[in-house]
Order: C-alpha cells, then structure tokens, then sequence
C-alpha cells in the first residue's frame, strides 16, 4: 500500500502543501508547466529551490499579475456582500511590513464565479470535483462564521485566484502520486491574534477553527497563525487518518517552504512510502436479543453503518426458554466503540453488550476506474499475503446492467 504521510509540525498552507508534495514528484517542473498551463485568470506559478537553516526545500510563488501573495493576507478578507467596509489591515502578525496597496482594487467575486472558473479548467474529471469540493468546505466555513448563507459571501478577487492555484495544484499532484492512504499528523494551529477585514481575531481564525472541527489540533509557544483556511481544507479532504507516521518503508521526503521565517523551520514536510502486508485492530460488539422486531434491527443496522461501522450482521440463535433470537453483532474501529455503543443500546432491545478486540489481517486495497463498452464502472484491487483480487463495484455493474437491460455477467471489464 503507497502512503502519503503529511506533517504540519508548522501547520499548513495551501502553497506549503502544494510545494512539500511536488517534491514527492518525479518531474515537479513539468508540473508547474502544466498548472501554468491552465491559464487561471492572472495567475503565474513558478518553482523555486531554497534552503533554509541547512534544509534544502522547495516553495512555489503563486504569483498574481506578477507579485507573490501571501496566502495569510487574503485568506480573511471576505466580505458578507451587504458590507463594503475595507479596511484592511495587511501585517498579519508578520515580523515585516509588506506594500500591497498598488493592486488592491476591492475587486470581489462570489461562489458562482470561482466554480465557474474551476468547472471550466482543462483538468480530469477528478481534479475538477476534488478542487470545488476542497473549495466548498472553505465556502461553508466563511458563511458558518459570518452566520449569512454561501452564497452571500463574496471572496476578494486576488486571495481567490490565489487560492484556487494552490487547490487545483495539490488536487493535481494528489491525482499524479495517487497514494492509496493519506496520514496527517495533528496540525499546529499557531497562537495569538490575526489581523482581517473585520478587525482582530483569534488564531486559529474563525473560518478556519470551523474547518479544524474533527481534526486533531493544537497550539504551542509558536505566534502565528500557522494554518490558513485552504490548508486546513485541503487537509480534512485528502486525509483518511490522522495521528503518528504510521510504520512504512520511506521511498521520498518533500519539504515546502512558507514565506515567513520562525525560529524553527517554517516548513510541511510530506513522506510517501510503502508498508508491507497489513493487521489492524477492530473491535466485536455484540448482544443477543429474542425481543425485537425485524424492522426495529434493519434501522439499527443502517445507523450503525451510517455511523462508520465496518460491518454489522445478525445470526438465528435459540436462546434461553426455547426462545428463537438474533445474535446481533457490530464490528468497528477502536475510536468508534463508544459511539457504537450508545446507538445499540439506543436503536435495539438489548441492555448488555460484549466487546471482543481482535487483530485481523487485511489485503491492501486501491480503487481505480475503468472503461466497459457500457460505460466506466469501479475496480477493487486487494493485495498482499502473496494474493491480488480484482472486483467490480456492484452499483457500477447494476446500474449499467438495468440501464443496457443485460445481465451483470455480460459486462467484461477485464
């Protein structure tokens, strides 16, 4: 299984992110050619090899009409559209001052028009959707923090276009590494305070704590704001996990530079790697029950999946007095028991539950799309322990079949 492990011991931001993976890259200049090649509405990218404090890295200017943005600046400065105050503070808890004023035109563009801009990119279809929906997430935070709805909120021109490179880029180099598992570590917020369009908040900014809501954070003796609200999206999209470098063979490491300069080395660092065949732990619930009905244990069974239960099925058991029952069993990850638990007890009759922690033995697993003379259905690919299986996705087979009126047998996807 290739694993691409992300750590923001400095937080993230959109363009150190972009800038960590394309070191992961086989040809990262020919990446930048290709992002410039999109031709984004004043956008030019271009790929710069630094090093900082001993450490050799790489930092991607995203500039717009020929300056280079600092995503910190611009990430704050949207507006609710019924408000036209502008005075922006651009200091941002930098060490220096910077002069902007001479392409600050006020411009502002809403929701419609960045998925416009990005719907009409000559990219895949899967760079495409992972870049609005990055975008949306960042969307739904703006309104969630101004209270008013998405499309009330109208984003300033230039810390748009800038934000939209840094996510179809990293869409992009996620599509090209293509990793089968994404690890995060916990992200630094940074401390303190940060200068916006509508006055001083708290770090991490509003927008940006929305976003951070189920991700594991925290905030040292660094001053600053460490994570922007791109960064933050892009990583609560990519990431299946989070926690410590899970155990794998390091094949690359990717360092990407931010702008400002800290004490310890302001950087994201990627690793992509392989592990070898893989156990994980999973924890059994299960209860017996001869007084529920079948209706009653069909509902519990779809909240429990609903909820990330890995698998829940129920066996035909005669229990005490003769009785005819069900052996109800839930299987999930250790972090969901708990959860688990109270939907059983919640949804069924029961009022005891056992718990079984197992190791079990998993394949590694990928999915890729593939094209039928009926149309593009999912593979599942499973390997490791000297095995690989391929499988069609189901749905994919169904809905062709009824829609070619053939069986699922005639679809040859081989």
């Amino acid at each position: 299984m290739k694993i691409l492990y992300i750590e923001c011991n400095m937080g993230v931001a959109g363009d150190m992110l972009m800038s960590a993976l394309s070191e992961l890259h086989p040809d990262p200049k020919g990446f930048v050619e290709r992002l410039n090649a999109l031709n984004l509405p004043g956008v030019m990218v271009e790929h710069v090899s630094e090093v900082k404090k001993g450490i050799s890295g790489t930092h991607i200017k995203v500039m717009i009409h020929g300056k280079e943005e600092d995503e910190h600046l611009h990430e704050h400065e949207e507006e609710h559209h019924h408000e036209h105050s502008h005075e922006h503070s651009h200091e941002h808890n930098h060490e220096h001052s910077h002069e902007h004023s001479h392409h600050h035109t006020h411009v502002h563009v809403g929701m419609r028009e960045i998925e416009n801009t990005i719907t009409s990119l000559p990219v895949s279809d899967r760079v495409r959707n992972d870049a609005l929906a990055v975008y949306k997430l960042i969307a739904e935070a703006e309104s969630a923090a101004h209270n008013c709805d998405v499309s009330e909120i109208h984003f300033h021109e230039v810390g748009t276009m800038d934000a939209i490179a840094d996510i179809v880029g990293v869409c992009m180099l996620m599509e090209e590494i293509n990793p089968d598992l994404i690890v995060s570590s916990p992200i630094n917020t940074g401390k303190g305070t940060v200068k916006c369009a509508h006055g001083i908040l708290p770090v991490p900014a509003p927008a940006t704590a929305y976003i951070l809501k189920g991700i594991p954070v925290y905030s040292n003796e660094i001053n600053g704001e460490l994570c922007t609200p791109t960064g933050a999206a892009l990583v609560k999209y990519f990431s299946g996990k989070y926690g410590s470098m899970p155990q794998m063979s390091v094949s690359a490491i990717g360092y990407g530079f931010g702008t400002r300069e800290y004490e310890t080395l302001n950087c994201v660092r990627t690793f992509i790697g392989e592990t070898e065949d893989t156990t994980d732990r999973i924890v059994q619930l299960s209860c017996n029950m001869d007084d529920v009905s079948g209706e009653r244990i069909a509902f519990a069974q779809k909240k429990l999946f609903q909820a990330g239960a890995l698998d829940v099925f129920t066996i035909p058991v005669v229990m005490k007095k003769s009785r005819p029952g069900v052996l109800f069993n839930c299987i999930c990850r250790q972090e969901d028991r708990e959860t688990m638990v109270r939907l059983i007890f919640r949804h069924t009759s029961t009022i005891g539950i056992r718990e079984n922690v197992c190791e079990r033995y998993i394949l590694d697993r990928a999915e890729e799309t593939v094209s039928t003379p009926y149309g593009n259905i999912r593979l599942k690919r499973s390997k490791g322990y000297g095995v690989e299986k391929v499988k069609p996705g189901y749905d994919d087979l169904e809905k062709l079949a009824m829609e070619n009126d053939i069986d699922i047998t005639d679809i040859d996807f081989q």
